[in-house]
Formats: structure tokens, C-alpha cells, sequence
């Protein structure tokens, strides 16, 4: 869009020379005028913001299978566009680089080491190759060798490498290059000795070219069922036969396994194999792959699929299932296909398939004792397959520790309800209940059970030394806000003792269990001007201070000084509501007045008023200044207020988006008094800003109050029309809750948008629902009906901006919007 469509007085300038043209024999009036230079190509923000998003980026930590050694990966700063706009296929709700039949992504690994966690020297790794762009890393289970994959842009390819650790060197493990289109192209063997790898079939050719002239319609067609079901709005999808041939192309594998001397031995023919991982023992093969007919409407994990056994020579074993397309599902969030799902190892055991089969249909509506059966069948695949455990709800996921222990978890998303069960798999005793509760209540939340990998690098239970007692990592929400633990817990009697708790004036936070009577933990651990670091406690009694395995530096020393309180407050109705505000450096409120606000936040859905009030942050985390959120802003003297609750309530048989409206504005009004109250922001000086449902929300604040001197909406939707089968948490369709629908759109009160609001979204965005043509939409109608709006469309950006310069635009924009709308309002405006 040009930029006489944005500016008055733009347009006033252009409406001029074409009156002078009228006047000018020979000046052709089909001329065009110029492009107004001022608003066009991208931009930069002040320096202070070019600052932060070229702060160094502190490296990730991955330990090793023994947990005495550590991995450090380095990722640089952000891509160039050109790296950005480099040829990406969006087929089957995936994006594909079609040089290198890889995952399309541009942010790689560029260094690497290792070091001893007990303390010492890092160890460096000869070989490496260089310039290097480590897309995935692997530790073998014995902890002898690291398995990487390196992608070589100019060749075109995604290469194999192996780290030998003791010696310290790095070497190309095969010329075959990887098809990493899905997930890492490899993985490790139990035996450690060899890897299980994706190749790209030999003699493939070349993808198929696009077809000049058409071979005729794309057409679709449906068969009248008499069932409602939900179809949710997906991206990227198939839309011709001719994108279906593409994908098989960059689809089909090559299966092999490759041992440590690079000798490659196929798997069965090439296929359209999406998954395939060894059983523990290392003499079978988990397969799936998709088969036509293929769909326009569904992701490829939505196509037919076929799930079998096989030897580690290709030969099929044991067909678990043959699964049709799935273009549908009942309504309603607990809705789930019918057949086999979830199929999966047993980790605890040499070979033996779990999974798991509705037995409602699928349907959250029809009335059923028992909703899901999960099934075990061991090798060789004969027998039939036995029950082991029978829900009432939905299957949530197994942690398997031994034949005498596993951990099974169940759900129900309306109700959010979660129950978590002792299971015996190789017993025949009754499920025992280890917890039932909300999953909402983070108070109440035990933790999430430990895990150590074993010989074969499968994880399995912590189980401490008496044999019944288990080991918990978790937040540790309170009212006091977030105190992470670890907690020994009794499976008999469901007692716990905590073993470690973070303690003021540190955040700190359990990473791992080091060893198997959990005496020595490693932790991250952060204060508001000290950013995360990791330490290695030992917990016996009497132990010394924490031991500082790394020393990141502030990535933005020039941003130490902010402040930052954990604020709570009160909606009108009684809701506990909270939010992090941030000051700039050295500022006073008595002193200095108040202060410019950005207002940050993201609606949530909840069922009980109790969960919606829950703290979810801590005073004593890191002050981190990243490029992504609002704190940003901080470094141009506004004050900012971010993770704001805007909790959106349902309690009983009532559904919170009903009045999502009436509680969102008075979840912003609440905050608005809070911070004017404490004279830390001046009322008429406020803007509202958030991304995707944060956005949403944006445009509907605006909408229905004005509450706000302007508005910051990032990749979101704003016709709800455009997702009618759900959105976020709303189960219902559109054609059953129409008023929900239209009242939650702010597009269909677009008119009443009389501040103003700036729209950002990536020209190619991905995500479910929140199309670029939303934001084109919104803006089209905001202009039409005479409203102040700008649109800023980022080329080659998907859902979250990755390009360095469009980063910098964002900022840029973000910027000037609110300097000129809230820094500086014009007196019209803030008398209103």
C-alpha cells in the first residue's frame, strides 16, 4: 500500500500535481507520482534500541547422558533478510527448503564446546566444519559421541557429523546428505554403535516443475454425513495435485542406518515415512507414513496413515493400524480421532507398543463410562493386545520407570480437570490415584515427575532408594509469587519433603538431577540485575553455596538499573489481577511525575475465578530487556506494565468468551487505576500493545472503550468469521454462538476504533487463524469508516519476525507510533 493511502498531507501534496497536470500540455495524466522515499525500505530505531537487539545471546546448556558433561551451543544474533527470503515451500501445513530438503529455518548453531559440570576448562573441538550451522544435536546414550547435522547452504545439503568426545574431534560421518524436512533426520541406536538416519533417496531427480498451463480445475467435494464437525483454519495446506506431487517429492526417504565407521545400510525402499524410532532393545522399528489420498483442508499429520513394525531389515512385522484421512473432528475441545493414536515404545521394556483408542467416538458429547482404553502389545506382535488402564477422560501421556511403576495421566479440557494414576504395568493390582485436581491451579500443582535416561537413552522415573518414592521438579506458585522446587514424594501415601526451594533474593530454579539419590542438583539462578546462570548444588546437610558453572554477562549492562515490582490489584468484580511493572533507571515517581505507559498483555480463559487470581511471575526473576516484548521501551523513557492479567472467567456451566468483552475492558480499567494511582503513569499517556491473541485483544479494547491513547496489534486476527470452527479456547462453532462470534470481533466494530492503532504482520504468517488478510482487512475497514490506522506488512515474515531488519522496522514503527500518539498526544486528542 503507498503512502498517499496513509497521510492527509500526503494526499493533499499528490491531489495538488494533479491539478497542476491538468494544467501542463503534454503530461501524460496515466503518470503516476513517485514513491514518497520517506516511507518506504526499512528502517531503524533510535540507538538505544538497535542495542538491545544486537545483545549477545547467553548459550544453551545440554547435558549429557551421565549428567557430568555439558554441551554449549551458541546461536549468533539475528538473520539478514536475505537469508529470510530465501525459497521456502509451504505445502501439507509445513515449510520446506527446497535447496537443502530441510525444515525451512535460518537461525543456526555457529560454535559449540563441551565442559565437565563438576567444574574445569571448556573442551574445544577440532574439526568442526566451518563456517558451522548446527541444526540439530544429539548425544549418543553412552555419552562417548555427539551426533550433529550441519547444513551446507551453498552446497545445497544437510550433512551428518560425529564429535568422538574423548578424543575431541569432529569428522563428516557420510556424503549421503540428510532429509531433515521432518524433525532431526537422525537418531541414535540403543547400542550407541549406530544411528538411525533419513537420507534423501539415490537417483531421485529433481522436484517436479510447476505446470505452465493448467491440466484442469481444482476440485473439492463433500458427501453429506448429518454430523457437525470442527475443521480449524490451518496454513500453508496443499491446494492442487501439482503441490501434492512437490510435496511427495521433499516427503520421500530413504531409510538407513549408519554405524560409526560410515558404513550405510538401507532400510526397506524410499517412502513418505514421517517418524520412525527404535524399540529399546534394538531389533524393531516404529514406522509411519502417510499415504494418499492427500488433502486441501488438513495438515499432512491429518492424512492416511500406516503405522508398522519393522525389523532393522525393512521387513514388516506387525501392522499396528491403517488410519483413514481425518478432515474433522466432533465439536468441542476434547474431540479426538477414532482409531489408534498416541502409539509409542514402552521405554522400560525391550519391545512393547502402548497407545491408546476412544471409545466414544471421539465425541466429548456422547455420554461414556470409559472415554479411552490405552493398550500394551509386546513383541513378537502375535498375542493380542491387553488393556492397561481404563479413563474416564482423555489420555494425557505415560513416564514409565520400571515393571512395577509408571506415572498415567488423564484430562478433561472443559472442566480442567487432570488426574494422574500409579500404574503396575507388568502387575495386575488396581490403578492407584496419585493426584486429581485442576490444571489450572498452580498453587496446588505437585510438579512434573524426574527423569534420568538410561542405558538405552530412554527417560525413565527417578525412583529413590526406598523403592516407592519418586522425585518432583516444579514452580512452586504461591502468592508470594514463583519459588521452583524439588520435592521427594511417596507414591503410598502421597507425602512429600522438599529438598531444595528457591529462597530471596534469587530466582532459582532446578534444570536436572545430577545423580540418582538427587544429592546434587543444577540449577539456573537469576536476580532482577544478575541474569540466569547455571550452579551446581549439593544438598546434603550442611552444604556450602552453590557452585557457578557459568558466568553469562548482563547482555544489556546499559539497562542494569531498571526497576521492576510485581504489582497485584483488583478487578471490580473481585478478581485478584496482577502484572510485572517496570520503571526506567533512577526514575521517582514524587519526583519525576508520571510517566508515558506501554501496557502489555494476552487474555487467558479460565473456569474458576480462584485460578484466574493465582500470581504467575516472581519479583526476583532477571530484569531481561528483550527485543520481543514491550521492556524494550524502558530505554525511551517510558514506563512499561507487561504480562498484565486479563483473565476471561466461565465458572459452572457458563462459557467465558459470553462476556469476554464486559471482563476484558474491566481487567484494563483495573490496571489503568493501579498504575495511576501509584503516580507512576499518566492516564491520558497509555497505550495498549499485544501479539496474536494479545493483538485481539488490542483491537477490541479500542473498540469498546476509550480507555487508551493508542494501540499496538502484532499478527492478530480481528473477524472471527474468518476462524468459525474455534479460536484459542472457544470449542463452540460459529453457527452455534453467532452473538459470541460477532460481539468478540473488534472488524465489526471497526467505527467506533477512534484511537489510533497500529497494525504490524508478517506477509507470510503461519500460524492458525491469524492470516495477513486480517490485519489487511482491519485496516481497510478502520480507514474506510474514517479512523487513524497504520499497516506495516513485513515481506518474507512468518507468525514471529526473524529477520534482523524486520526486527528493527518493528521496533521502529512501534516507536514513532508511540512517540507521536502517547509521549507526545496532541492536546485535541487528550482533552476528548
Amino acid at each position: 500500500m503507498q503512502a498517499r493511502e496513509r497521510h492527509t498531507t500526503t494526499a493533499r501534496r499528490r491531489w495538488g500535481w494533479i491539478a497542476c497536470a491538468l494544467l501542463v500540455p503534454g503530461l501524460a495524466l496515466a503518470q503516476t507520482a513517485p514513491p514518497d522515499t520517506a516511507d518506504s525500505g526499512y528502517r531503524l530505531p533510535p540507538a538505544p534500541l538497535q542495542a538491545i537487539v544486537d545483545a549477545p545471546r547467553a548459550p544453551r546448556l545440554l547435558l549429557g547422558p551421565k549428567r557430568d558433561l555439558a554441551a554449549f551451543l551458541q546461536t549468533p544474533a539475528l538473520p539478514g533478510i536475505a537469508d529470510v527470503a530465501q525459497p521456502e515451500l509451504k505445502l501439507g501445513g509445513i515449510r520446506i527448503n527446497p535447496a537443502t530438503y530441510a525444515a525451512s529455518r535460518f537461525s543456526f548453531v555457529s560454535d559449540l564446546w563441551l565442559a565437565p559440570v563438576g567444574g574445569g576448562d571448556d573442551i574445544r573441538i577440532a574439526g568442526l566444519p566451518q563456517p558451522l550451522s548446527l541444526a540439530s544435536f544429539l548425544w549418543s546414550p553412552d555419552q562417548r559421541h555427539v551426533a550433529f547435522s550441519h547444513v551446507d547452504a551453498a552446497a545445497g545439503r544437510v550433512e551428518l557429523w560425529l564429535i568422538d568426545v574423548d578424543a575431541r574431534q569432529a569428522r563428516r560421518l557420510t556424503t549421503r546428505p540428510l532429509n531433515a524436512v521432518i524433525g532431526n533426520g537422525f537418531e541414535w541406536m540403543p547400542d550407541s554403535r549406530s544411528l538411525l538416519v533419513r537420507l534423501r533417496p539415490d537417483g531421485q531427480g529433481d522436484a517436479p516443475q510447476s505446470l505452465t498451463v493448467p491440466d484442469g480445475p481444482n476440485v473439492q467435494e463433500t458427501a453429506s454425513t448429518g454430523t457437525v464437525q470442527q475443521l480449524r483454519t490451518f496454513q500453508d495446506l496443499l491446494r492442487s495435485d501439482q503441490d501434492a506431487r512437490v510435496f511427495a517429492h521433499y516427503m520421500t526417504v530413504q531409510l538407513a542406518r549408519i554405524t560409526l565407521d560410515g558404513t550405510v545400510t538401507p532400510i526397506g525402499p524410499p517412502s513418505l515415512t514421517t517418524s520412525a524410532s527404535p524399540s529399546p532393545d534394538g531389533r524393531y522399528l516404529l514406522r509411519q507414513q502417510i499415504e494418499r489420498p492427500f488433502s486441501y483442508l488438513v495438515p499432512y499429520t491429518r492424512f492416511p496413515r500406516r503405522i508398522d513394525v519393522i525389523d532393522i531389515d525393512g521387513q514388516v512385522r506387525h501392522t499396528v493400524a491403517r488410519l483413514p484421512l481425518v478432515e474433522g473432528l466432533p465439536v468441542g475441545n476434547d474431540a479426538v480421532p477414532t482409531g489408534v493414536r498416541s502409539v509409542a515404545w514402552r521405554s522400560d521394556a525391550p519391545a512393547t507398543l502402548v497407545w491408546v483408542e476412544a471409545q466414544d467416538g471421539g465425541d466429548p458429547a456422547r455420554e461414556a463410562a470409559v472415554r479411552d482404553i490405552v493398550y500394551m502389545q509386546a513383541a513378537p506382535f502375535q498375542a493380542a493386545a491387553t488393556p492397561l488402564a481404563e479413563l474416564s477422560m482423555r489420555y494425557a501421556g505415560i513416564q514409565w520407570g520400571t515393571g512395577d511403576l509408571a506415572l498415567l495421566s488423564e484430562y478433561w479440557w472443559r472442566t480442567r480437570q487432570i488426574r494422574e494414576w500409579r500404574l503396575r504395568p507388568d502387575g495386575s493390582a488396581a490403578p492407584h490415584l496419585v493426584r486429581e485436581g485442576s490444571y489450572e491451579d498452580r498453587y496446588a500443582d505437585p510438579g512434573t515427575p524426574v527423569t534420568m535416561p538410561d542405558a538405552a537413552g530412554n527417560p525413565r522415573l527417578l525412583v529413590a532408594g526406598d523403592g516407592s518414592s519418586i522425585y518432583r521438579i516444579g514452580d512452586g506458585a504461591s502468592d508470594e509469587g514463583d519459588r521452583p522446587f524439588l520435592d521427594r514424594q511417596d507414591l503410598a501415601d502421597g507425602t512429600t519433603t522438599r529438598l531444595f526451594r528457591s529462597e530471596a533474593p534469587f530466582y532459582e530454579a532446578p534444570a536436572a538431577v545430577l545423580d540418582a539419590d538427587a544429592k546434587r542438583l543444577l540449577t539456573t539462578r537469576e536476580a532482577p540485575t544478575e541474569p540466569a546462570n547455571y550452579y551446581v548444588r549439593d544438598l546434603g546437610a550442611g552444604a556450602a553455596e552453590p557452585v557457578a558453572l557459568t558466568r553469562f554477562a548482563h547482555p544489556t549492562p546499559q539497562l542494569r538499573d531498571v526497576q521492576k515490582e510485581l504489582v497485584r490489584f483488583k478487578r471490580k468484580d473481585g478478581v485478584d489481577l496482577t502484572g510485572t511493572l517496570y520503571l526506567p533507571a533512577g526514575y521517582d515517581a514524587t519526583r519525576d511525575g508520571p510517566l508515558p505507559m506501554l501496557m502489555w498483555a494476552y487474555p487467558g480463559e479460565f473456569k474458576s475465578a480462584d485460578a484466574a487470581s493465582q500470581v504467575t511471575d516472581s519479583p526476583y526473576r532477571f530484569n531481561a530487556v528483550g527485543y520481543w516484548g514491550p521492556q524494550a521501551f524502558l530505554a525511551m523513557g517510558y514506563a512499561v506494565f507487561a504480562d498484565v492479567s486479563m483473565p476471561i472467567i466461565g465458572e459452572g456451566t457458563a462459557e467465558p468468551n459470553d462476556t469476554y468483552i464486559e471482563q476484558l475492558v474491566a481487567s484494563a480499567e483495573a490496571a489503568i487505576d493501579e498504575v495511576v494511582r501509584r503516580g507512576v503513569a499518566d492516564r491520558l499517556r497509555i497505550a495498549i500493545g499485544g501479539h496474536s491473541y494479545g493483538a485481539f485483544m488490542t483491537g477490541n479494547l479500542l473498540a469498546h472503550s476509550r480507555l487508551f491513547a493508542a494501540g499496538i496489534a502484532r499478527s492478530g486476527a480481528y473477524n472471527r468469521t474468518l476462524t468459525p470452527f474455534g479460536f484459542q479456547a472457544e470449542e463452540r462453532n460459529y453457527w452455534q454462538a453467532q452473538d459470541t462470534y460477532l460481539k468478540m470481533s473488534p472488524f465489526n466494530y471497526a467505527g467506533q476504533i477512534k484511537d489510533p492503532i497500529l497494525l504490524i504482520h508478517g506477509e507470510e504468517d503461519n500460524n492458525s487463524g491469524t492470516f495477513p488478510m486480517q490485519s489487511e482487512r482491519m485496516f481497510a475497514a478502520i480507514k474506510g469508516l474514517g479512523g487513524t490506522a497504520r499497516l506495516v506488512m513485513l515481506p518474507r515474515e512468518s507468525h514471529a519476525y526473524r529477520a534482523r531488519e524486520s526486527v528493527l522496522h518493528m521496533l521502529y514503527e512501534t516507536n514513532a507510533w508511540l512517540e507521536r500518539y502517547v509521549k507526545h498526544r496532541p492536546a485535541e486528542a487528550a482533552a476528548r
